[in-house]
């Protein structure tokens, strides 16, 4: 028995490969800096999607489909946001969610949580939502929706990278999730609502914002040393370092570093923090010699999405919008190829007096 099932085989994919050990991310056949260079996000979901969501999928259909879906989202606004805009945005985002309507095709169910995040930010400043522009990327309407101005080519491109690089990552626990209740035949909405409720977890996609936290800790480039010994002699975890899945060095984090660098001069404190990253890998190499612990994707993950100009609680939220279309994918793959998922328990309980 493996209460956390590593190493078990669970469902058989087309769809990504993901080899920790050796830096390996494939997404059906192509690298992770091909995908962001020649697909980007809505390329990389008509890679997931095909054969499961249509066949001939390429980036201009799905964008189109977006755009599409992103009108009908805003459509449906009334339906919830008046009930949302009081609660925390991590439970306001899964009543936009809920609000997917079971038959709704693939596309209609990612382009919910683009509208939904961005009507429900600009809510909390008192501001009205901003319809959507169906001619744009998903990553570009996004922002232009948060603000109400068009975004800068290289902040639409920066978020376009991030909502690539992570849209799969195998089968992390909220696409397991998904794929659990899609196994049901229980609808896509539902899986995708699944995953969400899975997500929010703190130990799945809630490190970013800490990563953040911890660089306003340490304060400056003179107090790295002494808060990283600190921490590290009270066995605290680094945030943004080591990852279960992620052994060796995560190509995802370099993926981001290389996108955040591209900002130019908006790329934040991208300095500070690299000085950090190099000195947070030597401490831990001194602490626990022998165990590699290499930066993870989240480290630069809180560095761009707070250099196009999300808030922290945002970040999870958005996380969900970009690996919205591989829960998907993973869903309609289980759905076409899978069977029931109902594992079994060992009892450890206590035996009846009879028995």
């Amino acid at each position: 028995m493996n209460s956390g099932l590593e190493g078990v085989i669970a469902a058989e994919t087309v769809l990504t490969h993901v080899d920790g050990a050796r830096g390996i991310w494939w997404l059906r056949g192509h690298g992770l800096a091909e995908v962001i260079a020649e697909h980007g996000y809505e390329g990389a979901t008509a890679l997931l999607w095909q054969g499961f969501a249509g066949e001939g999928l390429d980036r201009a259909r799905i964008q189109s489909a977006f755009g599409a879906g992103r009108v009908a989202a805003f459509a449906r606004l009334p339906l919830w946001l008046d009930a949302a805009r009081r609660l925390p945005l991590a439970e306001a985002v899964r009543l936009a969610l809920a609000a997917v309507a079971d038959e709704s095709a693939p596309a209609g169910i990612a382009a919910a949580l683009p509208v939904g995040i961005a009507a429900l930010l600009r809510s909390r400043a008192g501001d009205p939502p901003v319809a959507p522009d169906p001619t744009l990327t998903t990553a570009a309407d996004f922002l232009r929706m948060l603000s109400g101005d068009r975004p800068a080519p290289a902040s639409a491109a920066a978020l376009d990278a991030y909502l690539t690089t992570v849209i799969d990552n195998g089968l992390a626990a909220s696409t397991f999730a998904a794929r659990v209740i899609a196994s049901t035949r229980a609808s896509l909405a539902a899986a995708v609502l699944g995953g969400y409720c899975a997500l929010t977890g703190p130990l799945h996609g809630g490190a970013p914002g800490p990563v953040l936290d911890m660089l306003d800790e340490i304060g400056d480039a003179a107090g790295i040393d002494a808060w990283l010994e600190q921490k590290l002699a009270e066995g605290e975890r680094l945030m943004g370092f080591g990852h279960r899945v992620w052994r060796g060095r995560d190509p995802r984090a370099d993926a981001l570093k290389a996108a955040l660098e591209r900002l130019g001069p908006d790329r934040g404190r991208i300095g500070f923090a690299e000085a950090v990253e190099r000195r947070a890998l030597a401490a831990l190499q001194r602490k626990k010699p022998g165990r590699p612990i290499e930066t993870n994707v989240e480290f630069y993950t809180a560095l761009l999405l707070e250099a196009v100009g999300l808030p922290r609680d945002a970040f999870t939220p958005v996380f969900a919008l970009a690996r919205s279309a591989g829960w998907l994918a993973h869903a309609l793959e289980q759905q076409k190829t899978g069977r029931l998922i109902r594992p079994a328990a060992a009892y450890i309980g206590p035996k009846p007096q009879a028995a």
